[in-house]
This record gives structure tokens, C-alpha cells and sequence, in this order.
């Protein structure tokens, strides 16, 4: 007879290696079924739809989103948390205008050709452009581009009004805009990098307010004005006019019962939406996915000896914001219990990829805090027992896992692709269209209801309830021999301005 979960429970040690048969998650995975999970996302897709089309924080929508998740964890029997905060939004009170001045006028169109960066600051000006020393045009095949990420790429600025032409690449916008400004530019422009996935206009995020105006446009854009540099002099007039203003948003936090309050394993996943669109696989699939993981628990009565959090974050589409003012309001003692973080941040893209994240960096380049391989093993033995295909993705604080590994802590998780281009060798392998958006809705009003692979959330939603499972009852052995009194944790953090941000519209390099 196959034991059952709370015999499993109580008889692994807490010191084993990852390994799948070690921990049978069949009757939580069999109890996670994607009908409910679609239920959740059918919920806030509702709730999008009586709020303006968004979930975005601070907005009705995303009160009610958090209404919704509370509500679902005390019918479970949750005590739940609900953790205000305060930051800094960013709105803009008029359109933006770019335009070339010279040679031969031409006006810029928003949204197609350029973007204001959030935090941008606010004013008109005409000014020559410069470009930094070191844009890469045309662009290597891999994102590698320094523009802007030191205060000597830029030359020493006109007398008269200059704006800064700086290529996107391996460093924060935070960064380029703040060399720009020290260097004493009026304005910024920021192109994107040229490469696949990488050549339509973004729309960045700085950490705080910026000083001068700031705008992203396409690489086409950024191209020619480099070229017209080379050539001569290019002018442009750039208006920005904006406010950022206080607000508050919150995050929901429950926590299991059972398992040692000194070993927390948190569970998390980002509840709000962009303000274009209602989230529902960005990040609507990674929220209903762990809500009824943590419903399914309580009603399984499973237990486990970590205790198990789950975290349903706000403002991640801000900048991280929710997350980041969990870490950082926790003292050091609380910081030392939290063992490790599984991040789940969109399991449902319609052009998907299984992707796990490389926490070891034997396939990507960054490499997690100790332990954070062991979390991509479990995940890879996982898929590989199921003869699922995975591939790895960059461990590049993209996610709210960012603040953790920040602190040292390490984390993994699932991730199914957003604005990058499927590749052939993976159309081969997990089906769909190559040279496609793994998410052609990312950050847009289209991120709806029909915009999710059934199957793959499906197939996502099983291996996240088994990940949750594992770690609630075996810990990574680096984990336990470095992390328990809290041992090594400052000398493993990763800091988050050395990560290189390649994805979620935050702080898009």
C-alpha cells in the first residue's frame, strides 16, 4: 500500500536531498485541479472587468483582488494578514511628445515609437542629442550593451541643452538615467538594444523620482538617431509633464498552522496587474495557482514540519515594491527563519515554455544564494520523472524573489515566458510558433481570460503544489548548514543592482 502524505510527512528527514520519490505529492496535485485554479483566475478577471479593466495596485481593482484572496483564505481557515504600505506613484497629466527638430522635422508617435519612463521627470526640452561612447549598433546577438552604465560613457555635455542617447543593456535604467543627469544632460532617451524580443518600444521603471525627463523608444528609433549623430547634428524637443504622488497598497500574508515557526518556506506570487490590462496570466495564473494550493492543504489536512507562507504581493508591476517592503520591514531574527521562497510569476503564457529558474547559473550566467540549485533540481526532477520537457531561465531578480536572494535567501521557482520570442529548438520541443511572444498580451488589455495554455497551467500548477509540498518538509542541505543560525547568509546575498533585470517592465535594462 503507497503511504499516505501525513505518513511521508512525519517520516522524511528534514535533512534529505531533493529527490521526487522522497515526497509523494499525488493526492495535493490530484486536489489542485485546474478547474479551480481557472475558477480563481475567472474571479479576478470579473473583478478586472467591474474596475476598469485593471488589477493594478492602488486602484479599486486591485482592493478588490485583495478582498477576494482574503476572503478565499479564511473560508479555508487561514488567519490572514493584510500588510499596508506606502510608495510612490507615477502619472502622467498630459500626452508625452517626442520629436526631431533636425534634420528633417518629424514627430514621434507614443506608444508605437517611445514611452515615458516611470519616475520620469517632468518639463519640455529642445536639445542636441549625444550618444554614450559605447552603444553597440549594430547589436551582438546577446543582450551585452554597457550604454550608459558608467558616468564616463558620457561625453562631457554641450553647453547648450543636450539629451543623452543611451542604448538599453546589462545595467538598470536607475543607472543611466542618474549618470546622465550627474554628466549634466537635460533629458535622456533611452533605445532598446536591437536583439530578437528586444526591438520594440519598453516602458521602464526607475527605483525613485528622476530629475530630467526620461523616454524609452523603439531600436529603430534609437538606430536611426544614432546614425543621424554620427552624421551630424540631430536635435530633438522631448515633453514630459507628470506628477508622482503618495499612495498605499497592501499585501496578503497567511500562514499554515502547523511546522516550525524558526523554518518558513515562503510561497509567493505577485497579485496586481499592470495599469493597461487585468492580469490574468501576468500574474492572475501565478495567484490562483498557490491560493488553491493553500485551500487544498487545509482541506487535505496535510502538515508539514517548515511552516509554509503564502505571500500574495502588491505593486510588483511597480518595481518589486511589495515584496521588497516585506524583506525590508522584517528584523534580522525573523529574516534568519525564512529559509528559502518559491516564486511563481505567470505558469499559464498561450506560446509557453516550461521554464525553471537556473539558480545554480550552470546554463544562464547569475547564480542564486546557496541552496538555490537544490530548489532548480527539485523542479527538474520533478519534470524529468513526468517526462516533461524544462528549460532553464536566467536567475535575474526579474521576479519577486529579488529581494530575497538579496538578503541571501535562496529561491527558485516556474516562469512560462512573457515578452521574449520563442525559439525554434523550443517550438520543437513544447510546441507553439516560433519567432512568437511566449505572451503576445504581456502588459497589455488582451492579458484576459482566453489568454492562458490550459495545459500548461495544468501541468505548472501540479509541479508548483509539489514543490510546496517538498520544501514543507525536507530543506536543501546548504540551506540547513548555512542558513539555520543565519551563518553566511550576508556573504551570499546577490545585490539587486548586480542582477541584470532583463524582464518584467521594472527595471528593464
Amino acid at each position: 500500500m503507497k503511504p499516505s502524505i501525513s505518513m511521508l510527512v512525519l517520516a522524511t528527514p528534514l535533512l534529505a536531498a531533493p529527490a521526487v520519490a522522497q515526497t509523494d505529492s499525488s493526492a495535493l496535485r490530484e486536489a489542485v485541479t485546474i478547474e479551480a485554479v481557472r475558477g480563481h483566475q475567472a474571479a479576478l478577471a470579473d473583478i478586472a472587468a467591474a474596475n476598469g479593466g485593471t488589477r493594478n495596485a492602488t486602484t479599486p481593482g486591485y482592493d478588490a483582488s485583495v478582498a477576494y484572496v482574503e476572503e478565499k483564505l479564511e473560508e479555508a481557515g487561514y488567519q490572514v494578514t493584510i500588510q499596508p504600505f506606502h510608495f510612490l506613484t507615477f502619472e502622467e497629466t498630459a500626452p508625452p511628445e517626442m520629436a526631431r527638430v533636425a534634420p528633417e522635422p518629424r514627430d514621434y508617435m507614443h506608444a508605437t515609437d517611445f514611452l515615458t519612463v516611470r519616475y520620469s521627470g517632468a518639463g519640455s526640452i529642445e536639445g542636441v542629442v549625444v550618444a554614450t561612447t559605447d552603444v553597440v549598433v549594430p547589436p551582438t546577438p546577446e543582450p551585452s550593451s554597457t550604454s550608459g552604465c558608467e558616468p564616463e560613457d558620457f561625453p562631457p555635455a554641450p553647453a547648450e541643452t543636450a539629451i543623452a542617447l543611451v542604448q538599453r543593456g546589462t545595467c538598470t535604467y536607475q543607472q543611466k538615467v542618474d549618470n546622465a543627469a550627474a554628466a549634466g544632460y537635460g533629458g535622456v532617451l533611452i533605445f532598446n538594444e536591437g536583439q530578437p524580443g528586444r526591438q520594440e518600444v519598453v516602458q521602464g521603471t526607475l527605483t525613485g523620482p528622476a530629475t530630467i525627463p526620461a523616454v524609452t523608444t523603439s531600436f529603430v528609433v534609437g538606430e536611426e538617431l544614432f546614425n543621424l549623430a554620427q552624421a551630424g547634428e540631430v536635435r530633438l524637443r522631448v515633453a514630459v509633464e507628470a506628477t508622482t504622488v503618495a499612495a498605499q497598497t497592501a499585501n496578503v500574508i497567511a500562514d499554515t498552522e502547523d511546522g516550525s515557526a524558526d523554518s518558513v518556506v515562503v510561497i509567493g506570487a505577485h497579485l496586481d496587474s499592470v495599469a493597461a490590462g487585468p492580469g490574468i496570466n501576468d500574474n492572475g495564473s501565478g495567484t490562483a495557482t498557490i491560493l488553491e494550493i493553500a485551500v487544498q492543504l487545509r482541506k487535505l489536512g496535510i502538515t508539514t514540519p517548515n511552516r509554509l507562507r503564502f505571500a500574495f504581493f502588491g505593486a510588483e508591476e511597480w518595481g518589486l515594491l511589495g515584496s521588497t517592503h516585506y524583506v525590508g520591514q522584517l528584523s534580522p531574527e525573523e529574516l534568519d527563519k525564512i529559509v528559502l521562497n518559491l516564486n511563481f510569476d505567470m505558469l499559464g503564457s498561450p506560446n509557453p515554455v516550461s521554464f525553471v529558474y537556473d539558480g545554480d547559473g550552470s546554463d544562464t550566467g547569475p547564480v542564486g544564494p546557496p541552496g538555490s540549485g537544490e530548489i532548480e533540481a527539485v523542479f527538474v526532477d520533478y519534470f524529468t520523472a513526468g517526462k516533461l520537457p524544462t528549460r532553464p531561465t536566467a536567475f535575474d531578480g526579474r521576479s519577486d524573489y529579488g529581494p530575497f536572494i538579496a538578503k541571501g535567501i535562496p529561491a527558485g521557482g516556474l516562469f512560462t515566458g512573457a515578452e521574449g520570442l520563442k525559439t525554434e529548438a523550443e517550438a520543437q520541443h513544447f510546441g507553439g510558433t516560433a519567432g512568437e511572444a511566449y505572451d503576445k498580451c504581456y502588459h497589455q488589455a488582451c492579458d484576459g481570460l482566453a489568454n492562458v495554455d490550459e495545459a500548461t497551467l495544468d501541468a505548472l500548477s501540479d509541479a508548483t503544489a509539489h514543490a510546496v509540498l517538498h520544501f514543507g518538509t525536507e530543506l536543501p542541505v546548504p540551506v540547513v548548514t548555512a542558513f539555520r543560525s543565519g551563518a553566511g547568509r550576508a556573504a551570499a546575498a546577490v545585490p539587486l543592482e548586480s542582477l541584470p533585470f532583463r524582464g518584467e517592465g521594472q527595471f528593464q535594462n
